[in-house]
């Protein structure tokens, strides 16, 4: 027996996605603090629908591929470790200036200063110096910096961040320094700027080396745990763990890098719909994922999601490559709150899975999203996960009214108020990916997964003028599902500053550089020569300006014929991001990073849609619900899922074991031949 698993561990619940032998299990349990037991749940209760034994279980697993929220968590909720951080002298305050940011006003006193990711007191100045040509104008006095990394260690740091000047060209610097730290304290966890991020712009380098550094305790700590408890139980194969960039690496290489984890979960939902769409024959896909704790958003054009070359993480400006993701604090766990002008809010604040929505009766008693839902009667409370999880709805009504009094509503009112909220304000997130980029939203079909969408897709939809949803057969757990059907990557990137009137063979030796250090790793990762692939990338613009657009080259080596061929596709990614007629031809164009990009193929060789075994027998019946967008009481049909072919009118609601979906009046839902959900909404106007 072949066994592959795809674990997405969100804030509220642990998704696995399981297949044996062409079989696809799917499973869900509630996420837990250490991890470890929420993920060793969700594997246990897929185990059990296979019936097989523990040992034979995970002895057959050839693949595993994990998304998880540690880093994410760590960022935005900033519990950052005690860590360190060497600098350049007369560089202390290179984070707290950051980029001084001002609004519209120009006032300085208006600007908001980053978050504190290290206290000052553990910023150490180090008398070194690399000019811009990376030549060594002052190494390091080994003697001083022993004094200053022995003062660091007193203070009880946990991990240290090694930053300098220049040194993405010329390392040898921060290379001294790390290996003081290694020589005077071996077990603690080093980040050098030099490999993490060796590209300009220095204050992004240095958030994106500190906020690994103060990764890397928590990280240590979780998958040591992970790693142990899955080798007890039989498991060979190695951990695969998803990064932010579309791709996942070895436990022991994300250990190196670990601040590449934040966002891996829903990078997996997007990878699974960049598939999906590419089954179905879809040019422009939006994505919506609505899971417990947040809503996710991204665009797929033409078969490939946006890519960025600097990642935004929270609140802070990165210097990594990132799938463009756009996230907001609206899940089912969201909490509905009064603001001080006395205005109800949903969110960013979420219940998570302990204590959980009111409904779980887990000692939740603020409310939420999905107490909204189940007190509008679009969640049957003995329904819920199959009936696994019996609901409250008692409680959730409860809950709602600690709103509901001091405003003047009613319940009904209230939780139809909370959904609304939140429908806005996920189609928001979606404007904001294609109106205010230039995209027409019409033109996009959106791919809505989560286990909390289905309820809500369609009236964002509506909202934002997409006219279909097309809702995957295993949406609930569909960041898993593309987890498992992701593939290895391996990113090398290096600031090289050149032009087109420069030498081609000059930027062909820092590709055949950088093409080396991929090759190495497709060697130490053991990946089969058939199954390489490399891709090379730049990040150009035209003179004069702050930002880059990446393009991609082609695969053989650059020479002076492609020069030609090089900036013309620069000039078509240009405008295809900035609007047609908006570059500027007669300038000059320069390229700044050169990437490329290893990928082992590990990915399903099927691309179609999942074929999924159907839930139990067909039922309907009528029930009453508040319709969210009137708010008024009436009965409608409640489908306990469809058959293949099936075509129901609105407005209904649809039950699959492990999620609702509600079709609003004018639209009508059909399952299609691979068990995906179409939902079809009339034109607005």
């Amino acid at each position: 027996m072949r066994i592959e698993v795809g674990v997405d561990v969100g804030g509220t619940f642990t998704d696995a996605v399981v297949t044996a032998d062409g079989e696809l299990i799917r499973a869900k349990a509630y996420s837990t603090k250490d991890v470890t037991s929420g993920i060793l749940d969700v594997l246990g209760r897929a185990r059990e629908q296979l019936e097989l034994e523990e040992n034979v279980f995970y002895g057959a697993i050839e693949k595993f591929v994990l998304g998880n929220t540690i880093v994410t968590n760590v960022i935005d909720e900033l519990r950052f470790p005690a860590v360190g951080l060497l600098t350049t002298a007369g560089f202390k305050d290179t984070l707290r200036i950051a980029r001084s940011n001002r609004g519209p006003s120009r006032d300085a006193h208006a600007n908001a200063a980053p978050p504190e990711i290290v206290g000052r007191d553990r910023i150490v100045e180090i008398a070194e110096r690399v000019d811009v040509d990376g030549n060594v104008l002052r190494a390091v006095d080994a003697d001083a910096a022993r004094a200053e990394i022995s003062a660091l260690l007193e203070q009880g740091v946990e991990a240290i961040a090694v930053c300098f000047l220049w040194s993405f060209k010329n390392p040898a610097n921060e290379q001294a320094v790390a290996a003081l730290v290694r020589e005077l304290a071996p077990d603690l966890p080093v980040t050098l700027s030099s490999e993490l991020a060796p590209v300009y712009r220095e204050y992004e380098r240095m958030v994106t080396t500190v906020l690994d550094a103060a990764c890397k305790p928590v990280v240590a700590t979780h998958f040591q745990q992970l790693d142990a408890a899955l080798r007890e139980r039989g498991l060979a194969s190695g951990l695969k763990l998803m990064q932010v960039d579309g791709g996942f690496l070895s436990v022991e290489e994300a250990g190196k890098t670990p601040i590449k984890m934040f966002n891996s979960g829903p990078v997996g939902g997007v990878e699974g719909a960049r598939r999906l769409g590419d089954s179905l024959g879809l040019r422009r896909v939006v994505t919506a994922d609505m899971g417990g704790t947040s809503f996710d958003a991204a665009i797929i054009s033409d078969g490939a999601y946006r890519v960025l070359p600097r990642a935004q993480m929270g609140e802070f400006p990165t210097s990594l490559t990132a799938v463009d993701i756009s996230s907001i604090g609206a899940g089912g766990g969201s909490i509905a709150w009064i603001d001080s002008r006395g205005l109800m809010r949903v969110g960013p604040k979420s219940a998570g899975s302990v204590p959980g929505p009111a409904c779980y009766g887990r000692g939740g008693e603020q409310p939420t999203v999905t107490d909204a839902t189940v007190a509008m009667g679009l969640i049957d409370p003995g329904y819920f996960l199959g009936g696994t999880i019996p609901l409250d709805r008692d409680k959730a009504r409860a809950a709602i009214e600690t709103v509901a009094t001091p405003l003047g509503y009613d319940v009904d009112a209230a939780a139809g108020g909370i959904y609304r909220l939140t429908t806005v304000q996920m189609a928001n997130a979606i404007r904001a990916l294609t109106v205010n980029r230039g995209h027409d939203p019409r033109e996009f079909t959106m791919v809505s997964f989560g286990g909390a969408c289905g309820l809500f897709a369609a009236e964002i939809a509506r909202e934002c003028d997409v006219a279909r949803v097309v809702v995957p057969a295993a949406a609930s757990v569909f960041s898993a599902f593309g987890l498992l059907h992701a593939d290895s990557v391996f990113t090398a990137v290096q600031t090289t500053p050149w032009n087109f009137a420069q030498s081609a063979e000059d930027l062909e030796l820092a590709y055949a550089a950088l093409e080396a250090r991929v090759q190495e790793w497709f060697g130490a990762d053991a990946i089969a020569a058939d199954a390489r692939e490399v891709v090379r990338e730049a990040d150009m613009k035209f003179a004069g300006q702050v930002f880059e657009v990446t393009t991609t080259l082609p695969a053989a080596a650059f020479t002076e014929g492609l020069k030609d061929q090089v900036r013309d596709r620069f000039i078509v990614d240009y405008e295809a991001e900035f609007g047609a007629g908006t570059a500027w031809t007669e300038a000059e164009v320069v390229v700044t990073n050169t990437r490329v990009k290893g990928i082992g193929r590990f990915g399903s060789a099927d691309s179609a849609p999942v074929q999924v075994t159907l839930d139990g027998e067909r039922s309907q019946r009528r029930r009453e619900i508040v319709e969210p967008m009137s708010g008024l009481r009436r009965e409608v049909d409640v489908h306990r899922g469809l058959a293949l072919g099936e075509r129901r009118d609105g407005p209904c609601v649809v039950e699959e074991p492990d999620t609702n979906l509600y079709v609003p009046e004018g639209a009508t839902i059909a399952r299609d031949a691979h068990a995906n959900y179409i939902i079809d909404l009339p034109a607005r106007g």
